[in-house]
Order: C-alpha cells, then structure tokens, then sequence
C-alpha cells in the first residue's frame, strides 16, 4: 500500500473516532471545559506513545503502520487547531481562568500520556 494511501485510510478512522469521541462527551463540554479535545489529545498522546515505542524504537510492527496509525489515525483524532479555538473561545469569553487551566491541562497532561505510555510499553516488552 502506497504510504499516502495508508494516511488517508488512517485519516478517515481518527475523524470518525474523534466525531463520535466528541458526540459522545458533548453533555460534559457544551459551553463550559472542552473535555472531549482534551480526551482526544491526552488519548492520542498516550496512544502515540505506545505506537513510537512498537514502531520505531522496536520494531515490531512493520513500518507502514507508522503512517497509517501514528500520522493518520492520530493526526486526525488529536486536535491541536480544536485546542487553539477552544482556548481562545473561553477566553475572549471572559473565562481567562478556564483558558489558562484548558492550556495547561492539554500541554500537562498529553505529555504526561506520552511518556508514561512510553515507559509502560518499554517495560511490557
């Protein structure tokens, strides 16, 4: 499979997943914290890591997955421009507070997911 081909099929699932990841969360996100993009982004973090770590570092997966799952389905169901106007929106909404606190959640804990699912797949294999 052509790895443009791969990253489009990949695209297409991560869109799916984070349209029903954001339907499914809407109760908990309408005009207030937008928990559904820090779901998405703290997920996809976690996931990329396990995917860097069976991909890249070990090689146990062959190399097409790396554009099919980590560039594909990950780019599209992780949203960093989703983020952006989130935090924004709360805070030309006179919530500077929850914008900051959005921010810090997002950089904090996707980093956090990465590396912690780093380390953990390291130590399963």
């Amino acid at each position: 499979m052509p790895p443009w081909l791969a990253v489009a099929a990949g695209g297409a699932l991560g869109a799916l997943g984070r349209y029903g990841l954001s339907a499914w969360l809407a109760p908990w996100s309408a005009g207030r914290f937008p928990f559904a993009t820090l779901a998405a982004n703290v997920l996809g973090c976690a996931l990329i890591g396990v995917l860097h770590v069976l991909i890249v570092e070990r090689a146990l997966l062959p190399a097409i997955w790396r554009e099919s799952l980590m560039i594909g389905v990950l780019g599209a169901f992780t949203t960093f421009s989703t983020f952006s106007i989130d935090t924004l929106g709360l805070w030309q909404n006179h919530q500077p507070l929850l914008a900051i606190a959005n921010a810090v959640a997002n950089m904090t804990l996707c980093l956090a997911a990465a590396a912690a699912a780093m380390a953990l797949t390291r130590l399963s294999l």
